[in-house]
């Protein structure tokens, strides 16, 4: 859609962006503004650009080929059918469309990029593309066709293509444009928009970044930052759901004996939910249990180790964020330089790191549901949190559509980044796959969500089955309670079977929304 009068507006000028105004661009459809700094820089370096244009020495694309072709000397009169040949040949996606937030982040990061100076552009491809994001054009790029390698080629040539009133864009209303639908250009009008006709350098300039994988690890970093401590919390209303102790996240027991930052932060968050919890309290005095299980009792080591891996991810973001990727690149002295920064291995990296996090914080989540299922581990629980076992069947199925996304996140916490495969006649031979790397994190991240979602749904009923059958005195914490209100607006408590897909996918919204953590902030005040 397009952005509203009062949306959010982010500055492109010569500092460098902040991952928060990369998430209000992509999901948020903040307006995007570029200082004339930045554009007097930018068309201070395409001066030096046009030069070199002129010049009877070759430059690596600008008066040459591409990739393997770099060989060869492209005359004056064919270079604009160069650029064009360029956008239109690897504008070559395959498989289902991408999602929107995903094609908005990739633009923005170009445009950031282009803004800096340092690619050789007109300030007309800069401002283009600026427009086509504050007009709600989304490009249509398709799944296949990034190697993370010489940038997300294929998906940021269909931007680019785009850019020249070609291909497939939809509009502010979602509608298809191009393709058997009206012409791109059309969009374009309507909009006020005139397509460019790329100039030297201009089509290398717009596909070669890691631009669309460096977006999904900023939107996964920001999931998993409210996923984790949901986590806490999910865990937290399973210790109480399994009358388990909180003793073992007192904070004696974390910083000081292991130093883990997210560690002591996730065993703060559980202490701080469970925090003066009537359930609790009534089994801290007789109990012959010596210690609980370990999905109980390390939680907070793994949703820490998970913790501290999304802060090294965001390092290494907030670093490729602060960084300018092309190739060849204008360096502040004239030089134009070919280099090989477009090489996705670190964000690749930490992309595969974040998929195999977010698995193991849903399997130790999907296994405290698993106990309170069981009556031979639940501690007084009905068989599978039925109204009537044998009868009903309860939560039984949940478990197991648990159980499948979890099954799922651990094929997907395969490394996509040690699976190179050479191409462009092996003279790109090493590859980062840095973009199959943050597609299978993003189903990861949703992945986690829904596993998270059906804990809250298990824990909450198990608690009110505590309440119902003590009478009303194993009551839990201020913050469980805080979280069962807001969840039982909307799904309901403990009874005889019912269709219960939808009160799954609506502990799913809660969850997504960050309404769950909200309501338990009620009661804790900010949680890490």
């Amino acid at each position: 859609m397009t952005p509203a009068a009062d949306a959010p507006v982010v500055v492109l000028n010569s500092s460098s962006v902040t991952p928060e105004d990369v998430i209000a661009v992509a999901r948020h459809n903040a307006k995007v503004t570029i200082s004339a700094e930045a554009l007097a820089g930018v068309e201070r370096v395409r001066a030096h650009i046009e030069k070199l244009a002129h010049s009877e020495t070759p430059a690596y694309g600008i008066s040459t080929g591409f990739g393997a072709l770099a060989n060869r000397h492209i005359p004056q009169e064919m270079r604009t059918q160069l650029q064009k040949s360029l956008i239109r040949s690897h504008a070559a996606g395959m498989g289902p469309v991408v999602e929107k937030e995903v094609v908005r982040a990739l633009m923005f990061l170009r445009a950031k990029t282009l803004a800096s100076g340092r690619t050789g552009v007109r300030p007309v491809v800069v401002t283009t593309m600026v427009d086509v994001l504050n007009a709600g054009i989304t490009p249509v790029v398709r799944e296949f066709g990034s190697l993370g390698c010489s940038g997300d080629l294929a998906p940021l040539s269909h931007c680019a293509l785009v850019l020249m009133g070609e291909g497939e864009a939809t509009g502010p209303d979602g509608m298809l444009f191009g393709g058997k639908g009206r012409p791109v250009s059309e969009l374009l009008a309507e909009a006020g928009i005139a397509p460019i006709e790329l100039a030297e350098k201009e089509g290398l300039a717009l596909v070669n970044g890691t631009d669309g994988m460096l977006g999904m690890l900023l939107m996964a970093i920001a999931d998993l930052k409210l996923l984790l401590t949901t986590a806490d919390i999910t865990a937290a209303l399973s210790v109480e759901g399994l009358l388990g102790t909180d003793q073992v996240f007192v904070p004696e027991l974390h910083l000081a004996l292991r130093p883990h930052p997210g560690q002591a932060a996730s065993a703060d968050n559980m202490l701080r939910v469970l925090a003066n919890s009537p359930i609790v309290a009534s089994h801290r005095v007789g109990d012959s249990r010596v210690q609980d299980a370990y999905s109980l009792r390390c939680a907070p080591q793994v949703a820490g180790a998970a913790r501290d891996t999304v802060d090294h991810a965001l390092t290494v973001a907030t670093r490729e964020l602060a960084a300018t990727i092309d190739n060849p690149v204008v360096l502040p002295d004239g030089r134009v330089s070919s280099n090989g920064n477009f090489h996705g291995a670190p964000v690749a990296y930490v992309l595969d790191f974040l998929a195999i996090v977010s698995a193991d914080v849903a399997s130790i989540a999907e296994r405290r549901t698993d106990r309170m299922l069981d009556p031979a581990r639940s501690h007084g629980l009905p068989a599978f949190l039925a109204g009537d076992p044998g009868v009903d069947s309860g939560l039984m199925i949940a478990q197991y559509t648990q159980a499948g996304l979890v099954s799922d996140s651990k094929r997907l916490a395969v490394p996509a980044s040690v699976d190179s495969i050479p191409s462009s006649a092996m003279q790109e031979d090493h590859v980062s796959m840095g973009w199959h790397a943050a597609r299978k994190l993003r189903r990861s991240v949703e992945n986690l969500r829904r596993v998270l979602a059906i804990e809250l749904v298990t824990a909450t009923r198990a608690i009110d089955m505590r309440t119902a059958a003590s009478d009303g005195v194993l009551l839990p914490g201020p913050a469980g309670a805080a979280v069962l209100e807001v969840l039982r607006a909307t799904v309901q408590g403990p009874g005889s079977d019912r269709f219960l897909s939808p009160e799954l996918e609506e502990a799913d919204r809660l969850v997504g929304s960050g309404a769950i953590r909200a309501a338990a902030e009620t009661a804790t005040g900010p949680l890490n």
